[in-house]
């Protein structure tokens, strides 16, 4: 399992629970390790427009792309990582993205979080899609930790999408074939991102 860096994330935590999980890792900022790689993880913190920028300099962006839309390679996405694989975000001005998912990336207004705050930080309870294969075997509603100010719009991108109510619904995980994005962080969400991890690991 590779774990991509783009010197924007915790990368520790992440390696921490997939090794916990028994699963061999290794991080790189490598494209042609990315391009080999079996599975994906792409975590991320910060700017979308300063992610993306680091992807294009050092070529990941076609290594990403390449792995998931050519060699079917199965992909979880964390938080911003969630975001990088829609095709823009509008975080520092409008940004494109991978593109591997047909979505794009809003903040959260005022009116939107109502009586919450911005950026939304904390537990939240997630309502699984039908048939979710990250979900399969958690308790009803499970919790998971969250911290974004930006959310994917899911409407028209096909696959299955998990929802998590903070004032309105919001894109809490995504499902299509080989792609697995998730706006929590399941690397702290304790047992319940373990299991997700599991899950995603056996899909």
């Amino acid at each position: 399992m590779t774990v991509v860096d783009i010197g924007l994330s915790n990368t520790r935590s992440v390696l921490n629970a997939f090794q916990y999980l028994g699963a061999e890792t290794e991080v790189t900022g490598d494209p042609k390790s990315v391009l080999s790689a079996e599975v994906i993880v792409l975590p991320g913190v910060g700017s979308y427009r300063r992610a993306m920028e680091r992807l294009w300099e050092s070529q990941l962006s076609d290594a990403i792309t390449t792995s998931a839309q050519e060699n079917g390679t199965k992909i979880l996405g964390i938080c911003l990582g969630m975001q990088l694989l829609c095709r823009s975000g509008t975080e520092d001005g409008i940004t494109p993205g991978l593109g591997i998912i047909p979505a794009d990336v809003a903040v959260f207004t005022t009116p939107d979080v109502r009586a919450g705050k911005i950026p939304h930080v904390g537990f939240n309870s997630v309502r699984p899609a039908d048939g979710s294969v990250l979900f399969e075997g958690l308790p009803q509603n499970p919790d998971f930790y969250f911290v974004h100010s930006f959310q994917m719009m899911p409407e028209g991108a096909g696959g299955t999408t998990s929802l998590c109510n903070y004032g309105i619904d919001f894109a809490a995980a995504y499902e299509h074939e080989n792609i697995f994005p998730t706006q929590f962080h399941p690397e702290k969400s304790q047992a319940n991102g373990l299991q997700l991890l599991k899950n995603f690991l056996e899909a």
